[in-house]
């Protein structure tokens, strides 16, 4: 594919995870040598998920299991991109969260006060154990006046048993009895990518996004004026590339064709 505008040499990474350097829980051939070189060249670089369950450290620790060398400050997660918009509305605000350690962490470290006591917010990332009375409490508290905020918009996760139903899905069943829809801060929403520049330190001009979806990494990618890298390793299917209305600077098969990049 011919490239728009000649863009400035890659400085910074952004990297999703799953389905670029992480496949159906293994690793995707290349993508250590690919980690390994990045760290080599000194160039700052983010690994980014919209899954909100585990801290950076979980996830670091997982992906060292993987043979993936990824340090806790290289990953950047939709609980963190979320708690970051919430102490930047609200400082010091509250909220009544329904998710795991990756979200109420991040909350606690930008100051907020979880409570189910008139918070200011009440916050939807992704659990493994989403409870009905959680949900139900998180009704009321927005009947009541709470903001609704979600972390990201997937209907669905993987696992290896199949289709989980993520927080969009069930983000839909609050919006279905309230009335009211969430802000969801994560990828596709821009503001995870640029939130995501400012903490690697890097302008948008000589910032490549790797991602293997068109419909939440690339548009994201493109919105925030970031290079955009398409990996056909995970979801996105090369003969669905061209049905969107955008479209990435670059298609490659998988994350070992841009091992070579880093150097360039």
């Amino acid at each position: 594919m011919g490239g728009m505008t000649e863009r400035k040499p890659i400085e910074y990474w952004l990297s999703d995870m799953d389905g670029v350097l992480v496949h159906e829980g293994r690793p995707v051939p290349g993508a250590d040598e690919f980690i390994r070189r990045l760290a080599a060249s000194g160039k700052p670089f983010l690994v980014l998920t919209n899954n909100s369950i585990y801290t950076r450290r979980d996830l670091s620790a997982r992906l060292g299991s993987l043979g993936l060398a990824v340090p806790a400050e290289s990953i950047f997660t939709s609980a963190l991109a979320t708690a970051r918009f919430l102490a930047d509305q609200r400082p010091e605000g509250s909220a009544y969260v329904i998710g795991e350690a990756g979200l109420t962490t991040a909350l606690h470290e930008a100051e907020f006060v979880l409570t189910d006591l008139d918070p200011d917010y009440v916050v939807l990332g992704e659990t493994r154990t989403y409870s009905f009375s959680q949900i139900t409490k998180a009704i009321r508290l927005i009947e009541n006046g709470a903001r609704f905020v979600a972390t990201n918009p997937d209907p669905i996760g993987p696992s290896p048993e199949g289709s989980l139903p993520a927080c969009g899905a069930v983000a839909a069943m609050i919006t279905r009895a309230t009335g009211v829809a969430p802000y969801f801060v994560g990828k596709p929403n821009p503001l995870m990518m640029r939130t995501a520049l400012n903490v690697v330190g890097g302008h948008s001009e000589s910032t490549a996004m790797v991602g293997d979806r068109m419909d939440t990494d690339i548009v994201a990618g493109v919105e925030a004026g970031l290079e955009t890298i398409l990996v056909l390793s995970g979801m996105t299917r090369k003969e669905e590339v061209e049905r969107f209305p955008f479209r990435p600077n670059r298609v490659v098969s998988s994350i070992a064709d841009l091992i070579e990049v880093v150097d360039a």
